[in-house]
């Protein structure tokens, strides 16, 4: 049996932009989906997102929901990766993560990355 394809999805906004964000979501749901090992890693505003509450209320124009998609990732158990110096700048500690999300360092990013047949930056 073939390995399955890696594909790694980094997010670089929030609630600063609303559809981008939801749209990383949905990217990450539809590799699942396609039966693709995804990650989800989320830098820079993006954090917030990862933050108990905040994905609540948001929504892409298309009318797809942030907070749907995310626990879509939840249930899959795909992994939610949030960059730990960014997270920090934004006084969220781990206690404060969604469930299935951890801090990871900047290294494990890249090595994902690296190691990934797929990257797609958002």
């Amino acid at each position: 049996m073939a390995e399955k394809k890696k594909v790694v999805i980094a997010l670089s906004c929030g609630t600063n932009d609303t559809n981008r964000a939801t749209r990383a979501i949905h990217l990450a749901t539809i590799a699942h989906k396609e039966g693709k090992e995804t990650t989800l890693f989320l830098l820079d505003e993006g954090v917030y997102l990862a933050k108990t509450g905040i994905i609540t209320h948001v929504r892409a124009a298309t009318g797809d929901v942030a907070d749907d998609l995310l626990a879509y990732l939840q249930a899959h158990e795909i992994p939610i990766l949030v960059c730990t110096p960014c997270a920090n700048a934004r006084q969220i500690q781990p206690e404060d993560l969604v469930e299935g999300a951890r801090m990871a360092s900047a290294a494990e990013f890249i090595n994902m990355s690296c190691q990934a047949d797929a990257v797609i930056s958002l």
